[in-house]
């Protein structure tokens, strides 16, 4: 494990940011910015769930954190390893209680909070959702997950979302332009790159994702999508096993990663925690000056890629 806020790996220090900004209003030339992501265990009912991770976002802000990440689908255990209807009853819309109960939290501690929950559009819609809300209270806008995983032994996704249908948002925020993937959305590097061309800072990945064929993807696809893109990962990923998925553990391993492709910070893969970490938004222009990837890009000859498979 790499110790919070360690200044052993480029890009994150040990002093603590300044907090200009807390009005609302989007930062301007601000070097370093004091992210957090929260993993934990979420294998009880609805509401624990909730006060637990409002304690933890506590815990976050008490550590200066300026935008904090939750997990996939916080509010509860990852139920996609069975398919059953009750599920259903978890759900609500933006305006439920769930939501507005972050927002207020948010306003609480002038935070931006990205809160990941199981969506309802409208009866027998769902959606596998996260909201970014500001500093006071406000909703800057939200993603849907777009590819939708269905596979064994234990990811029956279809099951409960329909996939995102909000495109690949960009949100201006007062810490800096945020992108969200959602977990099984980061196998897909179309994903990254929508949100590099949109000029997104800090990409957030709330995840669930357990000890099988992915763990040895989990540094190597996100920190790949850093460097090629230019901008800072806040990863999330759950920790110990959660009913209905008894047979697999989440491995948490939550990190930070730069725009250079370099892991800064990283939690353990058993505890809960809250990692936090100071992220040098100036390294992105740097990045971005050095490599040249934008640039260089052949748009027009990549037609093959938007053509169906028959």
């Amino acid at each position: 494990m790499i110790p919070r806020g360690s200044s052993t790996r480029s890009g994150v220090t040990s002093s603590r940011p300044s907090h200009r900004g807390r009005e609302g209003e989007r930062r301007q030339n601000v070097a370093t910015v004091r992210a957090a992501v929260i993993q934990c265990n979420a294998n009880m009912p609805k509401q624990e769930a909730i006060d637990k991770h409002i304690e933890l976002i506590a815990k976050a802000a008490a550590d200066g954190a300026e935008v904090t990440c939750l997990q996939e689908i916080f509010h509860g255990p990852y139920f996609p390893a069975e398919q059953d209807p009750k599920w259903y009853d978890t759900a609500e819309p933006e305006d439920g209680p769930t939501i507005t109960r972050m927002r207020e939290v948010a306003a609480q501690h002038g935070m931006v909070l990205i809160v990941p929950w199981y969506e309802e559009a409208q009866t027998g819609v769902y959606y596998n959702s996260a909201v970014v809300i500001e500093k006071d209270g406000s909703v800057a806008g939200k993603y849907r997950k777009s590819h939708i995983p269905h596979v064994g032994p234990c990811f029956w996704e279809k099951f409960y979302f329909k996939p995102g249908n909000l495109g690949y948002p960009v949100f201006d925020t007062s810490v800096g332009r945020i992108g969200l993937i959602i977990c099984y959305d980061r196998h897909f590097p179309e994903i990254a790159r929508a949100l590099g061309l949109k000029g997104a800072e800090l990409v957030f990945n709330p995840s669930a994702t357990v000890e099988s064929l992915s763990k040895y993807l989990w540094e190597l696809e996100q920190p790949a999508h850093a460097v090629a893109n230019g901008f800072w990962i806040g990863a999330v990923n759950r920790v110990g096993v959660e009913a209905p998925l008894s047979t697999a553990k989440f491995y948490g391993s939550s990190y930070f990663c730069n725009p250079r492709g370099q892991i800064v910070a990283q939690a353990s893969d058993t505890e809960d925690e809250v990692l936090v970490a100071d992220l040098d938004l100036g390294m992105i222009r740097e990045v971005r000056n050095t490599w040249q990837f934008l640039r260089d890009r052949r748009p027009e000859t990549y037609g093959e890629l938007t053509e169906m498979l028959p």
